[in-house]
């Protein structure tokens, strides 16, 4: 295609070395923000590349191997938006800043299609994963070759040491969506869309393909180093052929699945019934049913039903076209069972080749081949509910599977064997329903058994950690409060530290515990004012007598408070100390006091003090008790040394996840002592600041948003599943039958 642009002669060139290529290049780095304004720049000129290339297409003077646009509504919708060239740029250019500055939001439609998807799908939705997809491969294709070394270089700007193609805000899906909503915009009719959405991808990426080898020159003159090491190529979202295997070989597609949810490979008369109908579709298929599809589908087939009796009772020769109907019937379950068999097959060859799985794992799982084939025809539940045990029975087996990384850890041999005693209890029963519940429930009653210990600890661990958490909240807001009190007065920093922190979680130990509401009952609170009071060398000057009756008790009160959040003992005195020396030089004698009335101004606090005595307001504070009960990582404690390991990282999948949205049942491989821990989040509070990992052996490690947040900066903590196993076997169903839709022949049904 790169040979058509030549031809036409009249593709503008990018400016973007009109930024200057540098002299020296320590005097200017450029910012993301730099970068992203640069690549706006040159939306005109992408646009203008798209829409020269599409005139050509339809004009009588083209290069031989450019591609040709027949459809009369594509032609229309080539002439129409040449005549408003000026609205379509404008709109391209708002919609790739929206793109580029938006983040994943904008991206919602490309996100991998899930088998689950399809029971909220309608037939329009489906389309528009399929006319994105396109849409991206297209772009993918153009810029494959140089899309590695951009990605290199935003990871550089962006400050990481590896690359992570996923947080490329240049990535092509921001192209794709500001492509395919100015597309939406300009031409609202679905084939005319169609017919120009394919060709107008491939001339944006060949543009694209030039920007980006001009972004990544610019940016490597600005002094930018590209990060390593380098992601294979295609790893940034694009949709490339998989290995084949006995499914993607065969005939699933997206049109197949749509086909049966609308009954066309089902026609048969519902007689009135929808039961009737639950047992002729393909039970495969039910998992495509969804209650706000049913009634108007429900229709469509009695309508059909109905004029289909309607022409054989009108046909003198009915018998031959009931023998039509019938052998298209029979054809149509055909199909159907073929398509419920994929599904299975697929599923089971996307977990078999799972390797965070053990290998005896995925044999064990392979022989549950038979049962499921069986089940897939039988039973309809199997793939609409997630809740059918034997799709439960799966989930829980593959998710507990994962606590192993070899086969010579403790608990791996019994797992193993249960697993294999399972198996053969469903293949000799014939694996129905029932058979996988009463598996289930033995199992269960056993893990509980099992496990009663271990969850115990765990709960009695989840209880303090949420205890801790609701106190650094009301913590923050007391802070909060008392920085109020301390503007305008001159106070010691050591004494606001000490308020805004310790202080803070005392108070806040002392309300939570207070279960009629009483917001002072210990006098934690009514202290604040007259510590504040203490340290102001004018006024304690003025009323000596009642800082001598003040601060015994005061003293007493705070080492009482302290303990009642398990304070370091070692701490306590440092902070006396201070404290009672600015009360001494309360006690000096007087100096008379200016005429402008400014305050004396104190002796310099020693910081180390002020370090010593500190809690940072926006730290997760812990006891002691707390802190061995849960396991808690303390920010401050030494972090273990990064661990070499040569099991290979997805480094895209790593910088998608975030503490946010990590899933309860995920589990995580943590770097401890230098060695990895696999570890499985059991536990995460309410507000998401604080997490709790179980590792084998019960052995609880908890810790706050912020510190996962660093070990992961760190490589410390890797993602290994968000617990989804099946699910997301399942959903390769999906992706498969959408790449079957990408790569089918021409002329296909």
């Amino acid at each position: 295609m790169a040979g058509n642009w030549e031809n036409c002669g009249t593709m503008k060139k990018f400016m973007l070395r009109r930024l200057g290529v540098s002299d020296d290049p320590g005097s200017f780095k450029p910012s993301l923000q730099d970068c992203i304004e640069a690549v706006l720049e040159q939306s005109d000129t992408l646009v203008n590349d798209v829409l020269v290339g599409l005139q050509a297409s339809i004009s009588s003077v083209r290069g031989k191997s450019m591609q040709v646009i027949q459809s009369p509504a594509g032609k229309a919708a080539i002439q129409h938006l040449a005549v408003h060239a000026d609205a379509f740029r404008v709109s391209f250019a708002n919609n790739l800043r929206a793109s580029l500055y938006g983040g994943d939001i904008q991206w919602a439609q490309g996100q991998p299609l899930r088998f689950d998807d399809f029971q909220f799908l309608e037939e329009e939705q489906i389309d528009a994963n399929i006319e994105f997809a396109l849409t991206q491969q297209e772009i993918s294709r153009a810029v494959d070759d140089v899309l590695p070394t951009l990605n290199a270089m935003v990871s550089s700007l962006l400050g990481w040491t590896t690359v992570q193609p996923h947080l490329n805000p240049l990535k092509p899906e921001s192209f794709v969506y500001a492509l395919r909503e100015t597309l939406l915009e300009h031409v609202p009719a679905d084939a005319a869309r169609t017919a120009i959405m394919t060709p107008a991808a491939g001339m944006l990426g060949v543009s694209m393909r030039q920007l980006y080898k001009e972004i990544s020159e610019w940016l490597r003159s600005q002094g930018v180093e590209a990060v390593g090491p380098l992601m294979p190529t295609g790893s940034a979202g694009a949709i490339s052929k998989p290995v084949e295997n006995s499914v993607t070989r065969t005939l699933l597609t997206l049109d197949k699945l749509r086909r049966l949810l609308s009954g066309e490979l089902d026609p048969g008369p519902l007689n009135g019934n929808i039961k009737d109908f639950t047992h002729t579709v393909p039970a495969s298929f039910v998992a495509l049913e969804d209650m706000k599809l049913m009634e108007p589908m429900m229709k469509r087939l009695a309508e059909r039903a109905s004029q289909s009796a309607s022409n054989k009772a009108s046909s003198p020769s009915g018998n031959v076209i009931d023998t039509s109907v019938q052998l298209e019937k029979s054809k149509s379950k055909k199909l159907g069972r073929e398509l419920g068999e994929e599904v299975v097959r697929l599923m089971l060859e996307n977990l078999t080749q799972d390797h965070r799985m053990l290998a005896n794992v995925r044999k064990n799982l392979k022989q549950l081949e038979p049962v499921l084939m069986t089940l897939s025809q039988s039973d309809a539940r199997f793939f609409s509910e997630r809740q059918h045990p034997a799709r439960q029975f799966m989930d829980k087996m593959t998710n507990r599977s994962l606590a192993f990384t070899s086969a010579d850890q403790p608990g791996y041999a019994h797992f193993q064997k249960t697993l294999e005693n399972s198996i053969n209890v469903l293949t000799g029963s014939g694996g129905d329903a029932q058979s996988f519940a009463r598996v289930l429930r033995k199992l269960e009653e056993a893990w509980t058994r099992e496990e009663l210990e271990q969850r115990q600890r765990a709960e009695e661990a989840a209880r303090g950690l949420l205890h801790a958490e609701q106190r650094n909240l009301l913590a923050q807001r007391l802070a909060e409060d008392f920085a109020k009190r301390l503007q305008n007065k001159k106070v010691p920093e050591i004494v606001a530290v000490f308020l805004r922190g310790p202080w803070a979680q005392v108070v806040a130990e002392s309300q939570l515990r207070c279960a009629d509401g009483t917001t002072d009952a210990d006098g934690f609170l009514g202290l604040v004012d007259d510590l504040i009071w203490s340290v102001q060398l004018r006024l304690a000057r003025r009323n000596r007598t009642r800082l001598v009756d003040m601060v015994p008790g005061m003293l007493v009160k705070m080492r009482q408070g302290l303990g009642l959040i398990s304070y370091p003992e070692e701490r306590i005195p440092i902070f006396f100390d201070e404290l009672i020396t600015f009360h001494e030089q309360a006690f000096e004698g007087a100096r008379p006091t200016p005429v402008t009335g400014a305050e004396e101004k104190s002796e310099p606090t020693d910081m180390s003090a002020v370090e010593t005595v500190g809690i940072p307001v926006d730290e997760f504070w812990m006891a002691q008790s707390e802190t061995t009960d849960s396991g808690f990582m303390q920010v401050e404690q030494d972090l273990p040394p990064e661990v070499d390991d040569e099991e290979e990282i997805d480094l895209a999948a790593q910088s998608a996840w975030s503490a946010n949205g990590l899933l309860t049942g995920s589990w995580v491989d943590l770097a401890l002592g230098g060695v990895w821990v696999r570890a499985q989040l059991t536990w995460a509070s309410p507000h998401k600041t604080l997490f709790m990992f179980i590792s084998s052996g019960g052995m609880a490690h908890s810790m706050s948003r912020r510190m996962m947040d660093r070990l992961r900066g760190l490589g410390l903590i890797r993602l290994i599943s968000d617990g989804r196993v099946v699910d997301h076997a399942l959903d390769s169903v999906a992706q498969a039958a959408l790449r079957n839709d990408l790569i089918k022949p021409e002329g296909a049904t």
